[in-house]
């Protein structure tokens, strides 16, 4: 049994290109794994409140769990098009207010969170080994705190790259009691608490984009690790950026490419072999062109019909760090030899 969680959508908007690259390279780690017989349970977490989504919800004068119902919907559509393989389940946030406040309380009591005023905050200086995954430098930490929202000049703080764990609520936002007043949860707490009931207090494989190795996943090891005294993730898995003209795509910024739209001109195994067909640690750009080459490429392979080619090339393709790229060649060297690659490319969650 492997047990992998990955992070979920803030579902306050539609599914794009670099969403997908996430959740369908995961999928393909479950199905080469399946394939070797090994049993899977994959979580993946839905952050339906935090300041994204509650902005969001102001926007367009709805409830913000209406908001992420919505969303959620169109997502789970998105993926299932491309043939993502169901999670074992998608765990909200709100879900586990318990489990969170429970957490909460235990870093509290272990002297790893100090409350002002309400705002509750992990203590990095509690957790020597804060930094090992990421292995940034403290200044490097304080400067993508600052980009990523994590505000280190909050004065509030012992340290600047402390980070929240509870927070009080603003006025219209949901909230929960807590033993530190009515409020909410921070963003990284959920992560953990979810995480742990749904999975354990260590799990085989944790991962997301490569943008969320720091800060989300650091605060996760440091508060999940001083919780339980045990390892909080055996490996973490992390995939590249997608770009869109040189910039990477980010709902932020809104240069981004929607699966949705992608779907309305494209069949669902072209979209997915383009997303997948960079190796999933790297950073690339995405195109129409990209698409267009892997609708050819897949009415190639579908021309030589059912068989087993290029399946062992394929397996030991992505036994080596999930090489798709490689995987594909190894298909297209088959058909060129005249060899029906159904069950190859059914790994790559291809279907013929």
């Amino acid at each position: 049994m492997v047990r992998l969680y990955t992070c979920g959508i803030t579902p306050y908007d539609a599914a794009h290109v670099g969403h997908a690259a996430v959740y369908l390279t995961f999928d393909i780690l479950q199905r080469r794994l399946n394939d070797l017989g090994v049993k899977t349970l994959c979580v993946r977490n839905v952050t339906d409140v935090d300041d994204d989504i509650l902005r969001k919800a102001r926007e367009l004068d709805c409830n913000y769990l209406d908001l992420a119902a919505s969303e959620m919907a169109k997502f789970d559509a998105n993926m299932a098009a491309l043939g993502v393989l169901a999670c074992h389940s998608e765990p909200r946030a709100t879900s586990a207010i318990p489990q969170i406040l429970s957490l909460i309380a235990d870093l509290f009591d272990k002297d790893h969170a100090y409350e002002v005023n309400g705002w509750v905050y992990f203590d990095v200086s509690t957790f020597p080994e804060f930094g090992k995954l990421s292995h940034y430098h403290y200044e490097e930490m304080v400067t993508l705190s600052a980009e990523r929202g994590a505000d280190p000049d909050d004065p509030r703080k012992r340290n600047p790259l402390d980070f929240v764990l509870w927070q009080p609520s603003a006025r219209g936002e949901p909230m929960w009691e807590s033993r530190y007043g009515p409020g909410r949860p921070g963003w990284h707490i959920e992560c953990s608490a979810l995480a742990m009931r749904e999975l354990g207090e260590t799990i085989d494989i944790h991962g997301g984009g490569s943008d969320l190795i720091f800060p989300h996943h650091e605060c996760e090891i440091a508060q999940s690790e001083s919780a339980t005294g045990k390892m909080f993730s055996r490996y973490w898995m992390h995939v590249g950026m997608v770009n869109l003209r040189g910039i990477k795509m980010s709902k932020s910024l809104g240069n981004l490419v929607f699966v949705h739209d992608l779907l309305k001109t494209h069949s669902p195994e072209s979209v997915r072999l383009a997303i997948v067909s960079n190796h999933y640690r790297s950073s690339w750009e995405f195109s129409n062109e990209l698409v267009d080459e892997a609708e050819e490429r897949v009415e190639r392979w579908r021309r030589n019909g059912i068989g087993n080619g290029a399946l062992e090339e394929v397996r030991e393709r992505l036994d080596d760090d999930l090489d798709v790229l490689g995987a594909s060649l190894a298909i297209d060297d088959a058909v060129t030899k005249g060899f029906g690659v159904s069950s190859a490319c059914r790994l790559l969650g291809v279907d013929l």
